[in-house]
């Protein structure tokens, strides 16, 4: 099993795009609003120094693609926590009504139980009109998304519900900071595979991506070694994650997400690709939302 994994997580760089100034600009904030996003802040638990950008991400998102009447689709992580709250702040203004929210794990539900928006939990064949959720990075170009790469509080890793949600939605949008909008991508894709023979399809993945990426089993808690210590998460079907961790930049995410889909043990895998989807990416004084047709950001 020493082929699986070879370095740490720790060892990939990250890549950042310098985003240029465009039309979409921060429109200075009233006191009351200033301190609703303070609030709300408070409940994503994300960082001071991003929410403000998340924030606007986020809001945007919401007068953007939310209208009356609505099933929504509600993802998960930071950014998705403050585009849950604001929907509550216009539905309880009246500026929106008839919302109902599809909720795509516990957080989600948490947040959307907080901000009192009607809630049901995704089933197979529901309909959403709209769905937005956190991507950990999006490929510009191709608009193919990962997610998965957080835990839960609970551990249980969220993506299969979010993917679910996210591919079930008529239209998506993947709400970002400009850092995680990438031409080649690096770090890892979160694999759920069955636990039985979860060596034999590390090691099929580890040679399928072999000098580009090293295989390790996640943890339930903490750091580890690559075969995930001593309690390594197993999550409530009795599946393993593995992350894929890329250590040079992937050409083609979507080609990733195909040849993961041909190994026998792989459950399923935290890239969204072929679906029409928008970025909403935020950064400093600016929110721009991009499809495949506008995707490249100019330095």
């Amino acid at each position: 099993m020493e082929a699986v994994a070879r370095a740490s997580i720790s060892s990939s760089p990250q890549l950042r795009l310098r985003l240029r100034r465009v039309s979409i600009r921060r429109v200075p904030q009233s006191p009351m609003r200033r301190h609703g996003r303070r609030a709300v802040a408070c409940s994503a638990a994300a960082d001071d120094a991003d929410v403000v950008d998340l924030f606007d991400a986020a809001k945007l998102t919401v007068d953007r693609f939310v209208e009356s009447g609505m099933v929504v689709g509600l993802g998960s992580g930071p950014a998705s926590a403050l585009a849950i709250q604001y929907l509550g702040t216009r539905l309880r203004r009246g500026s929106l009504t008839g919302i109902v929210g599809i909720t795509s794990s516990m957080l989600s539900a948490s947040e959307a139980d907080m901000a009192g928006i009607e809630v049901s939990t995704y089933k197979e064949g529901t309909k959403i009109d709209f769905a937005f959720t956190d991507a950990d990075a999006i490929e510009e170009g191709t608009m193919a998304a990962i997610i998965g790469r957080r835990k839960t509080e609970s551990g249980e890793p969220s993506f299969m519900g979010e993917k679910a949600m996210a591919k079930s939605a008529e239209k998506l949008a993947f709400i970002t900071r400009n850092d995680k909008y990438l031409k080649g991508i690096e770090g890892s894709v979160p694999v759920l595979v069955k636990s039985g023979n979860w060596i034999d399809t590390a090691e099929e993945i580890d040679d399928l991506f072999l000098g580009d990426a090293e295989v390790w089993r996640r943890p339930s808690s903490g750091n580890a070694g690559p075969l995930g210590g001593d309690h390594p998460l197993v999550t409530k079907e009795g599946h393993h994650v593995l992350d894929v961790i890329f250590t040079t930049p992937i050409p083609d995410l979507g080609q990733v997400a195909e040849k993961l889909d041909k190994i026998a043990g792989v459950v399923d895998h935290g890239v969204i690709s072929g679906k029409q989807s928008f970025a909403v990416v935020a950064s400093k004084g600016e929110v721009l939302v991009l499809d495949e047709k506008s995707s490249v950001i100019s330095s």
